[in-house]
Order: C-alpha cells, then sequence, then structure tokens
C-alpha cells in the first residue's frame, strides 16, 4: 500500500512552492511508494502581488497579532485521506507566521489533517524566522501534531542588502539583480538544491527514525542560526506588540497610525538594528554560553 504524504504551503510569489516540490521530490521519484497530494492555502480575498506600499504596511496589526481571514476549504479528496508525513510550508510576515498560514491553523480544517501526523515545517525567509517558528510550535502542539522536522531557508546576503532587495520584490514584483543589488530571497541553487533535504526525511521515513531526524538535517546545513537576529527578533517582538495593539485599539486613527509606524519600522531597521548589534558585539563574551544553548534549541524541534 502506497503511503500518502501530504504537502501544504501558501506562496505569494512562487519561491516557497518551488522549496516545497523540491524538497518533497525524492517521494515523487517513488511514485509506486509514495503518493503526494499537494494542498495550496487559498484565501477567499487574497492578498496583492506586487503589494502596493499602503497594503503592504496596514496589513501589519493582523499579521502579528495573528488574526485570520476566511480560506477556501480544501477539497473533500485532500479532507478524507489520512497522511502518513506532512510536509507543512510557510512564510513569515512581520515576525509571525503569515495570515494564509494562521488561517489555515485556525479553521477547523488543521486539526483533522495534523492530528497524530509526523510534520515536518520548511520555511523561505528573509532571514528573521527563529521566533516565527517558536509561535508554529505551539500551534502544532496544540492541534496535536508531532513536529519531526524543519528546515529553514534564508536570504544568506547581510540584513540590511536584504531588507533592501525583499522590499523592492514585494513592492515591484522584481525579484532578478538590478543596479548593485543582488537578486532577492532564496538564492536558486538552496532552492533547486532542497530535494537534499527531501532525501534525509525519506530516509528517516523509511527507517521509522523520524526522531532521529533534526540533528540530521542541522549536520547537513537545514537550519542556520544568527544570533544577531535572535536578539533583533527579540526586541520587534515588545515593539511590535506594542504598535499592532495600538493600531487595532485606535480604528478612527489607523490610517495615520499606520503611517507612523512605516516611518518607525524604517528607523528601526536602519538606527536601532545597527545600535542592538554593538550592544550584542560588546557583551558576546559575557553571554556566550547562553547564546550557544539558545541556538542549540532554536535549531531543534522541542517547545519550552
Amino acid at each position: 500500500m502506497k503511503k500518502n504524504i501530504l504537502v501544504i504551503y501558501y506562496s505569494q510569489t512562487g519561491q516557497l512552492e518551488d522549496i516545497v516540490k523540491n524538497v518533497s521530490k525524492p517521494f515523487e521519484d517513488k511514485k509506486e511508494e509514495y503518493e503526494v497530494t499537494y494542498y495550496n492555502i487559498q484565501l477567499k480575498t487574497d492578498f496583492p502581488f506586487p503589494w502596493p506600499s499602503d497594503v503592504f504596511f496596514n496589513t501589519f496589526p493582523e499579521s502579528y497579532l495573528q488574526i485570520p481571514s476566511e480560506i477556501h476549504p480544501p477539497s473533500s479528496e485532500i479532507l478524507d485521506k489520512k497522511y502518513d508525513l506532512i510536509i507543512f510550508g510557510y512564510q513569515v510576515w512581520y515576525l509571525t507566521p503569515s495570515i494564509p498560514i494562521i488561517s489555515f491553523l485556525k479553521s477547523g480544517y488543521a486539526e483533522n489533517l495534523l492530528k497524530d501526523t509526523p510534520v515536518v515545517t520548511v520555511s523561505g525567509t528573509r532571514n528573521m524566522w527563529m521566533l516565527s517558528q517558536e509561535k508554529l510550535k505551539v500551534y502544532l502542539k496544540n492541534l496535536k501534531a508531532k513536529l519531526v522536522g524543519n528546515i529553514a531557508l534564508v536570504d544568506r546576503h547581510d540584513n540590511y542588502t536584504s531588507v533592501l532587495t525583499i522590499l523592492r520584490w514585494l513592492t515591484t514584483g522584481q525579484k532578478e539583480k538590478s543596479g548593485i543589488l543582488p537578486a532577492a530571497g532564496v538564492s536558486y541553487e538552496e532552492i533547486t538544491g532542497a530535494g537534499k533535504y527531501g532525501e534525509i526525511i525519506k530516509k528517516h521515513f523509511e527507517n521509522n527514525t523520524l526522531e532521529n531526524l533534526q540533528p540530521d538535517l542541522v549536520k547537513n546545513g537545514a537550519v542556520e542560526i544568527r544570533p544577531f537576529l535572535v536578539r533583533v527578533e527579540k526586541v520587534g517582538n515588545k515593539i511590535f506588540t506594542v504598535w499592532s495593539n495600538l493600531i487595532i485599539k485606535k480604528k478612527e486613527k489607523r490610517p495615520l497610525l499606520v503611517k507612523f509606524f512605516k516611518v518607525y519600522l524604517m528607523a528601526a531597521i536602519w538606527i536601532i538594528s545597527p545600535v542592538v548589534l554593538i550592544f550584542h558585539i560588546l557583551l558576546g563574551p559575557l553571554f556566550w554560553a547562553k547564546r550557544k544553548k539558545e541556538k542549540e534549541y532554536l535549531q531543534g524541534i522541542k517547545l519550552k
């Protein structure tokens, strides 16, 4: 009897779709042994791409506060199967799993699909995904899914270059290199090479050793932790909590507050973030052991 593999994802630009399909390819290549089903989450009212600048920033409070939108139900063909493994692809919006992903997780369909099923999460992001993964771990635990692995592919350019390229991509649709700026997003080589992680997953799945999957993925480069960015995420979450609640509560002032937030966010990236980096470097020797322990935790799949 064939084993059933479900691939869940939402992808605006197609980058994450390419990643999860490459991760799934080793299973696709064994059609006599596996049946691979793809579920592309679709919102009833989808977000535009490229993003108009005002829409992009206006999406912030609902993104960060994990307020769902209505999704189209998965097909009965998808819902009626029991899956042996789920590959769960997601994007990060404002340090949080994207609204389409949150909408699926809160939809009522998620538990039916995820409960008691091994899940490998796969993200394709700019670079700050670590605390978003922690939020996703909570959802998976509450839905009684079995998180067995995580793959996090990122844009490997420096933080400031990637800010410029991602904004260019999101607001104009241009991913390709232009002028002095490189191409945006996860590199073509890493996207096409993601099949190696699928081979590792398949090996552990067939050998019934999924409990040893994550260390093997980490050893092969599936998860990179940059301690400085972890610190930035922690500061960012605190600031985003204040701004998102303020914008949601002050409905009559929302357009003005969103404009202020946009200015603040740009200032935080270009002014506050370098200050955080300086303190991170200066305090490095004092917190070396703590950061090492934190890195090992974030590379793993356990939830504190």
